[in-house]
């Protein structure tokens, strides 16, 4: 075994470390996204339970003063 087959080793070793590092991230960041869905739909069902509005009425008249052309 010479020097180029060490180096060689060792290059392969970092690229398959790198490959396992971004598996790991992109998964943990799946899992997070998949738990603040979660939290949120929960959230929202336990104010909707207690009566909150959870959106605001839009008054879809067409009475605003911006946009008038008087």
């Amino acid at each position: 075994m010479n020097v180029n087959d060490i180096v060689q080793q060792r290059i392969e070793a970092a690229r398959r470390k790198a490959e396992a590092d971004r598996k790991r991230r992109e998964e943990l960041a799946r899992a997070r996204a998949k738990g603040v869905t979660k939290r949120h739909a929960t959230k929202l069902r336990r104010l909707a339970e207690k009566g909150f509005a959870l959106a605001p009425t839009l008054d879809l008249s067409n009475e605003s003063t911006a946009a008038s052309s008087a």
